[in-house]
């Protein structure tokens, strides 16, 4: 007997999503993150550095991998993004962030955000929304790409030709730091 897959689609995010993006954000950072993480890391992480960033939604760059459930429901599976702005990482909670646009001559883009419905892992979603996100970014002239990861991320990145720049600890609110992984690539054909 086959078995069957559920397939996803690829859109952009619209602000009307950002409540689904919560609970997907939420939901993955505590389920896939904790091999990696201390509770403590993950709820400060949640208070302090990953979830919704709709200035990323307002500029088009954030988008959503969409399934149907049994009903024909819609279900947010995955969600990441690429962004033409300085902030490098953080939720609309960050009160550092700099929303000033790079030089696609000189700068790198920043590739944002990205987190998977655990139900939908080793799917391919990451993978299509980060090609998703490149191909784009190459559109806008950016041939240089760099990111903040998280440990439970760095094996997807690495795999898609990211090198590992430096590895640095995020304070969070609750006292507790949360290394992360600081990575580029440079695409020179797209």
């Amino acid at each position: 007997m086959a078995s069957f897959k559920p397939t996803f689609t690829l859109r952009l995010a619209h602000p009307e999503d950002t409540p689904s993006l919560r609970e997907l954000i939420a939901l993955s950072v505590r389920r896939l993150q904790s091999p990696d993480y201390s509770r403590e890391q993950i709820e400060g992480s949640l208070e302090g550095t990953q979830g919704v960033d709709t200035r990323l939604i307002a500029d088009g760059t954030y988008y959503v991998a969409e399934a149907r459930r049994d009903a024909g429901e819609p279900l947010l599976v995955g969600c990441g993004g690429w962004s033409k702005r300085k902030t490098l990482y953080g939720s609309d909670i960050r009160a550092d962030r700099e929303d000033e646009l790079l030089d696609p001559a000189v700068d790198a883009a920043r590739i944002r955000a990205f987190f998977v419905h655990p139900e939908w892992t080793r799917r391919g979603i990451a993978t299509q929304i980060l090609e998703v996100c490149e191909v784009a970014g190459c559109a806008a002239g950016f041939r240089r790409f760099e990111m903040t990861a998280t440990l439970t991320g760095l094996r997807l990145y690495t795999a898609r030709g990211y090198s590992e720049v430096e590895r640095t600890l995020i304070p969070l609110p609750n006292g507790v730091s949360y290394p992360v992984v600081k990575l580029t690539k440079t695409i020179t054909r797209r």
